[in-house]
């Protein structure tokens, strides 16, 4: 091709017969350049111009790159849900096929429309290095208590987390909390889950320290951990989900009774575990990690990413194909 000047849907064709051509023999890229009559420094050349149109000085968007419906789309689904955070957001219109882009690039749309939350920085703590985080489900269980005001009267919200998938295995909604309503409430989590003997992870509340308790956790088998004060690293994952659960749902809510406010936390906590992408868990739902669905839902995921990524495959007939159709060679 003795030509000077090359049509860029050519010039792009021809840089995808080549790279398609060369995985699909055992000839190098160079052997079919030379056979189209192309110098290779010229086709090292629309490598590095590849996608881009012919304008000198100009801007030069690769045909790839974020469309202008994706990014109304990006924009429209975070306005209303900007304090969820960008990364949860991105993974969620992956999952419902709203727009398939990366988080970096929902960041960046959204700072340029000046929808970006600004968090403070948290300075991380060093205390607690020595905590071994578990590696299965109900390996760890945390309980903790937390005060509820149902129609100005205080309840407790009594709860079991799974320390590996951040799932609420259990929880009650009691009038009291002496030690036996944390016995009974891990009693019933235990029969959810028959055979388990996790370890029990706890603060040094006196309901969790009394003979009784103490007692129970023997027959059952169940060894105990009980944290220090002011020592968040090995409960904090449950004093987290009270947090949450008090800020999403408890405190935006009104009870009209104490069966209505068990309803309402229970639906929540419902959410919370099967719909609802937690930052730790790769920004999963607690229930696909505690089963085991963690590697299926993240290479879901990355094919989606992947597909939306691929360049524009060539088209026999002249023009330029639909960039995530890379089988016409096939």
């Amino acid at each position: 091709m003795n030509k000077q000047w090359v049509e860029p849907d050519i010039r792009d064709q021809i840089v995808n017969y080549v790279q398609s051509m060369s995985k699909r023999s055992p000839l190098n890229q160079q052997w079919f350049v030379k056979r189209l009559g192309i110098q290779m420094s010229k086709y090292q050349d629309w490598l590095k111009r590849y996608g881009r149109a012919n304008c000198h000085n100009g801007h030069n968007p690769r045909s790839w790159w974020i469309m202008e419906w994706e990014k109304e789309a990006v924009i429209e689904y975070c306005r209303e849900r900007i304090s969820e955070g960008y990364r949860r957001l991105t993974y969620e219109m992956i999952d419902e096929d709203i727009a398939v882009v990366s988080p970096a690039s929902v960041y960046r749309i959204l700072k340029s429309n000046g929808l970006l939350y600004q968090w403070n920085p948290v300075k991380a703590s060093s205390k607690g290095n020595g905590f071994k985080q578990p590696t299965a489900p109900n390996e760890h269980w945390h309980m903790d208590i937390a005060y509820i005001n149902v129609m100005g009267t205080f309840m407790f919200l009594i709860s079991v987390l799974d320390g590996y998938s951040r799932m609420i295995v259990h929880h009650e909604l009691r009038t009291t909390m002496t030690e036996y309503d944390v016995q009974i409430t891990l009693q019933r989590a235990l029969e959810k889950y028959p055979g388990v003997h996790p370890r029990l992870i706890s603060d040094n509340g006196k309901q969790f320290i009394a003979r009784d308790f103490k007692e129970y956790l023997r027959d059952c088998g169940l060894k105990q951990v009980r944290t220090s004060v002011y020592y968040p690293q090995s409960n904090g994952k449950i004093e987290r989900f009270h947090g949450t659960i008090k800020s999403e749902a408890i405190r935006q809510q009104s009870y009209l009774s104490i069966d209505d406010a068990r309803r309402q936390i229970a639906d929540y906590i419902q959410i919370y575990n099967e719909e609802r992408l937690h930052s730790a868990l790769f920004y999963l739902t607690p229930k696909e990690v505690f089963e085991g669905k963690m590697e299926q839902r993240l290479e879901e995921r990355q094919k989606k990413l992947d597909q939306a990524a691929d360049p524009p495959a060539p088209d026999i007939g002249g023009r330029a194909g639909n960039r995530k159709n890379l089988s016409l060679f096939e």
